[in-house]
């Protein structure tokens, strides 16, 4: 299955907005500025991916953006969003998207990845390191993990 960059097919930045939104709750206008910011700075932050099914219809996502609504505005970028079909888990796509964003995470010039999540036997299982306990914007506390990125080529999907 096939990452598929954002920027590089903007055709597809309505669906996945809505997509995202519909998974996560935040506005579809916060999305499109993202994706926006994204299209403008190809190999900066923020960066959003996609994979779609064989019908085009979206199965799996993730972003890269500064900041994922924490406190710790130190700690950037941010896995942000990622998300996979219960239909489709289970098939390494989410570790697939996990890797272009360490790779493209390490193009942009970072050395880490953060994420904050309650899933934390997967992304250990993944890879992710244990940083600590951050303050989320709505003030709860959520576990923060962090993962090293080395530089190397990234693929252009």
């Amino acid at each position: 299955m096939e990452v598929i960059k954002i920027s590089n097919k903007p055709e597809l930045k309505a669906q996945a907005t809505a997509w995202f939104s519909d998974k996560w709750g935040v506005p579809v206008d916060a999305y499109l500025e993202s994706m926006a910011d994204a299209a403008s700075n190809p190999h900066g932050i923020p960066k959003w991916y996609l994979i779609l099914d064989d019908s085009n219809t979206i199965i799996a996502g993730a972003g890269i953006i500064e900041n994922d609504f924490h406190e710790r505005k130190d700690l950037t970028p941010n896995l942000c969003a990622l998300y996979v079909e219960p239909a489709y888990r289970g098939q390494g796509i989410a570790r697939k998207l996990m890797d272009i964003a360490v790779k493209d995470t390490a193009a942009a010039g970072f050395e880490r990845l953060y994420l904050i999540t309650d899933h934390t036997q997967f992304y250990e299982k993944c890879g992710w390191n244990f940083y600590g306990m951050v303050k989320e914007d709505d003030g709860g506390e959520i576990r923060m993990y962090e993962r090293v990125c080395q530089r190397g080529n990234t693929e252009n999907t």
